[in-house]
C-alpha cells in the first residue's frame, strides 16, 4: 500500500513539475502580444437592437397572452 502511494505521490509530483515548466516555457516565447486594433466603445445599446427586442417581446406576449 505504501509502494502505491509512493508511486502515485511522484507520478503526480512530475506532473506538476511538468505543467509548470511547459506553462513558463510558453510564456517566455509566446508573449501575450497587445490588440493591434482599438476596442470598440460601446456607450449604450444600439437603438435598432432595442427596437427589435422590443417587438419581438411585444409580439412574444400578444401571442401568449391568456385572459384569467
Amino acid at each position: 500500500m505504501l509502494l502505491g502511494m509512493g508511486i502515485v505521490f511522484g507520478f503526480l509530483a512530475m506532473l506538476v513539475v511538468a505543467i509548470r515548466t511547459m506553462s513558463s516555457v510558453v510564456t517566455h516565447y509566446f508573449p501575450e502580444m497587445p490588440e493591434q486594433h482599438p476596442a470598440i466603445k460601446q456607450t449604450g445599446e444600439d437603438p435598432g437592437t432595442l427596437a427589435a427586442i422590443t417587438a419581438a417581446v411585444h409580439q412574444y406576449r400578444k401571442k401568449h397572452h391568456k385572459h384569467p
